[in-house]
């Protein structure tokens, strides 16, 4: 007797997703295309021999090869491509909503002109909710292991840009670069009516969570796991209700955390924590938005209320107007209704 075919699988929760490097998005097929438009030797033999070198030891190995993969972003028209691709799988994943990070040291640094990135991108993203249902935000991180002074030049630069802005960020590696060290270019972001986020409490300890929070004014800390070795920061991120964008399989990747099933998410819900769960860089990390959530679900059992809270968290973390943040709210009430 023939089988019945299955079910399909249900939709995923609608979600925003809060940190996601656009450059972590570029998966192996996508390089190799882009480095064959622009005449570019990839020191792998075929896509599977570079998903292969997908593997790391810590935050610095994976930095590296991050940086090295992206010799293959050098048009608008590369920029734009990265971008569809990512909106295409996040569509997929049940993101309505995503505030994009973006490192444009990474390709300045290369001779690639800024706004041949910031252009690039916002073609993409200023068709994205036609295109794809996804609203969009672009968010201009500085290179924490690069000076100040850079950081600062780099500001100047994308001035021209602003209006294309929602904020600006700070990522790359995070021990011995505290965020007290971008204080001048953050100062100057806030006046220029930027939102501010910062990485912190990632590797890095709880006082950098601090630094970011009272020195550079961030509205939302990227990461901040490490703020639950910290019982006074934890009850001041409630009491403020400060957004932390967590990525539990970043987390487990780079050996923040070396079992998803310790992840602390479950505690930091229960102390009250304003916690979004996010992919990253995910076509490294081994998950997008809605595999982030379904291996969270898994590895720490939470039931479909949690996954809820947390689309909920999501969209309050967001970057909206409230009528917008008001009508993703209502639909994720009413998924599975």
């Amino acid at each position: 007797m023939p089988s019945s075919p299955s079910a399909p699988a249900p939709a995923p929760l609608p979600k925003a997703e809060l940190h996601l490097h656009i450059e972590g998005t570029l998966e192996p097929e996508l390089a190799f295309a882009l480095a064959r438009r622009n005449g570019i030797e990839l020191p792998y033999a075929d896509e599977d021999a570079l998903r292969r070198a997908y593997s790391f030891a810590d935050l610095q190995s994976f930095l590296n090869l991050y940086y090295a993969l992206m010799a293959v972003l050098r048009t608008e028209d590369d920029f734009a491509d990265l971008a569809h691709a990512y909106l295409a799988r996040a569509k997929e994943q049940g993101v309505r909503h995503a505030e994009i990070f973006f490192d444009p040291q990474a390709h300045t640094a290369r001779g690639v002109p800024i706004g041949t990135v910031i252009d690039g991108l916002a073609r993409a993203l200023d068709g994205a909710e036609e295109a794809y249902g996804i609203s969009t935000r672009l968010i201009m991180c500085f290179l924490r292991d690069e000076s100040a002074e850079s950081a600062l030049a780099t500001f100047e630069a994308a001035r021209p840009h602003l209006h294309r802005l929602t904020a600006v960020g700070l990522d790359s590696a995070e021990v011995g670069h505290p965020p007290s060290k971008f204080r001048e270019v953050f100062a100057l972001a806030r006046e220029a009516g930027l939102k501010c986020v910062a990485h912190a409490g990632e590797e890095g300890p709880p006082a950098y969570v601090w630094e970011a929070l009272d020195i550079l004014g961030v509205d939302r800390i990227d990461h901040g796991v490490r703020c639950m070795e910290d019982e006074q920061l934890v009850a001041r991120l409630v009491a403020d209700q400060v957004p932390l964008t967590v990525c539990p399989l970043s987390n487990v990747r780079l050996r923040v955390i070396d079992d998803l099933a310790d992840h602390p998410l479950p505690a930091m819900l229960d102390a009250g924590l304003l916690v979004t769960v996010n992919s990253d860089d995910p076509s490294y990390f081994g998950g997008y938005a809605e595999d982030n959530f379904r291996a969270v679900r898994d590895a720490l059992g939470l039931d479909q209320e949690t996954l809820r809270t947390l689309a909920r968290n999501s969209f309050r973390a967001a970057f909206l107007d409230e009528a917008a943040r008001a009508r993703h709210l209502r639909d994720v009430d009413a998924h599975g209704a």
